[in-house]
């Protein structure tokens, strides 16, 4: 597997990592249990911060994308093939479109929206 980081790309380090090892995951490049760099060393070997690398690797992991085992290290997960077409982002933007329609159907402004969203998100509610 071979990950080239554009620093003039406007997305994020971080995605074009997350995207990269996804695509090789599904294209079948990377193989489960495979074994990934470090943390460190991936930083290294690209170049960049370790906690781009770490922000990256722990999105993959909340995706089951791939799995840390400790000391042993960071493997493909088993079911990645079927976690690599599951986009987060996109799942998070259709839940909130749909809610904050649902609120608008029902007289809520947009002002109560960002308010009750702010104070959730804070955990004031919850």
């Amino acid at each position: 597997m071979h990950i080239t980081i554009d620093i003039d790309d406007p997305n994020p380090l971080f995605s074009q990592l997350v995207e990269q090892i996804k695509k090789a995951v599904d294209k079948d490049m990377i193989k489960p249990g495979a074994p990934l760099p470090s943390i460190r060393q991936l930083a290294n070997d690209l170049e960049i911060n370790n906690k781009t690398v770490a922000k990256a690797y722990k999105l993959l992991e909340r995706d089951n994308i791939i799995q840390t085992r400790g000391y042993r290290g960071t493997f493909i997960h088993p079911d990645a093939k079927l976690n690599c077409t599951v986009d987060m982002s996109e799942w998070v933007m259709t839940k909130l479109t749909e809610t904050i329609s649902t609120l608008r159907q029902a007289g809520v402004t947009d002002s109560e929206i960002r308010i009750a969203f702010g104070n959730v998100m804070s955990n004031r509610q919850i």
